[in-house]
């Protein structure tokens, strides 16, 4: 594709740039809209509504990208990890568990806490910093051995890698299950919108950038990996290059803090106490962790993942959920009984 354009770059060079123009709409896209997938599980009861209906459109949007570019032949994913016939169910599920609970602890997941940071928030920033320390331990560090050995742990399912006959299904239940909460039509387009980022990304790497001799890994909208491979080309620049994944990021902050700017939106905010600093240190350790177990974040595994209707990404986006909705009770639970029955959780800062 990219001789047939003239285009004298490599293929991983064109990816980079690839990552910073889909970052720049999903950072811009993200910070006006407020999209969240911890807002919409344990968010605000008057925000939860809006906030799953466009989480649901941009799912929606995302699956129906996907298989069409997949049934028409412009990308083939049949050989990614996200549809591998044996399923690492004990990873997934404890890296799903640990990263919902990590996503509340921090008040959002790596993408929402990506386009925080370039508002000013350097609560977000920091914890952004340490799930990439914590990712790389976990792919390439200490803590690679058992994150092997967790993966290790397969069940064979060569015929339900993905849900079969889904295609047209899946994205219709999806729209439906948005319209239920009566969304704004903004809401939807903002949630559209970011869906179809998914298959934008699918379709640049497994398609614009397929080249049989300059190889480049198809890749999806994610941020677990981006973040762990930003924080390495930021210490290894001279030997490695750039892709994907260091645009996405890079782009994700520009355009987050384009948008930002733009609707003077920008504000300095840092820990308040050493409680809120722990509570922060920790959820960014259990999504580093978790992350790489369950195979994607929320962007990664969820609204990518699900897009191909892998069985292992939905598994791993319902332990996300059930982690986060557990996580936030217990912390209910234990503020109400330090601080009374009659008392209320109060709003957390980051969003």
């Amino acid at each position: 594709m990219l001789e047939s354009l003239g285009l004298d770059m490599s293929p991983r060079a064109v990816s980079l740039w690839a990552g910073v123009l889909i970052g720049l709409a999903f950072g811009a896209l993200a910070e006006r809209s407020r999209f969240c997938l911890r807002r919409a599980v344990v968010g605000p009861a008057g925000e939860r509504g809006e906030a799953s209906a466009m989480w649901l459109a941009a799912l929606a949007t995302a699956v129906a990208g996907t298989q069409l570019a997949q049934a028409t032949g412009l990308i083939d994913l049949g050989g990614h990890r996200f549809l591998a016939p044996t399923l690492p169910a004990v990873a997934i599920l404890v890296g799903g568990l640990l990263f919902g609970a990590g996503m509340v602890l921090a008040r959002g997941c790596p993408a929402r806490l990506t386009v925080l940071a370039a508002t000013g928030n350097l609560r977000a920033a920091i914890v952004v910093l340490l799930i990439a320390v914590v990712g790389l331990i976990s792919m390439k560090g200490l803590l690679a051995p058992t994150a092997g050995k967790l993966a290790g742990i397969t069940i064979s399912l060569p015929h339900l890698a993905a849900l079969p006959g889904s295609a047209i299904a899946v994205p219709i239940i999806l729209v439906l299950l948005s319209l239920a909460a009566r969304p704004s039509w903004r809401t939807l387009a903002f949630g559209s919108a970011i869906g179809a980022l998914v298959p934008a990304t699918w379709l640049a790497t497994g398609w614009f950038l397929l080249d049989d001799f300059d190889p480049v890994p198809v890749e999806a909208l994610s941020f677990i990996a981006p973040v762990t491979d930003t924080l390495f080309w930021s210490i290894a620049a001279t030997a490695i290059a750039p892709g994907l994944g260091v645009g996405l990021v890079l782009g994700t902050l520009g355009g987050a803090l384009l948008s930002a700017l733009s609707g003077q939106r920008t504000d300095w905010q840092s820990f308040a106490t050493p409680r809120e600093t722990g509570r922060y240190v920790s959820g960014a350790a259990l999504m580093g962790v978790g992350g790489v177990l369950a195979g994607g974040c929320t962007i990664g595994a969820g609204l990518s993942g699900v897009s191909t209707l892998s069985t292992a990404a939905i598994l791993a986006l319902a332990a996300i959920v059930i982690g986060a909705r557990l996580t936030d009770r217990l912390l209910s639970a234990s503020f109400a009984g330090s601080a009374g029955s009659s008392a209320t959780l109060p709003p957390q800062p980051a969003e």
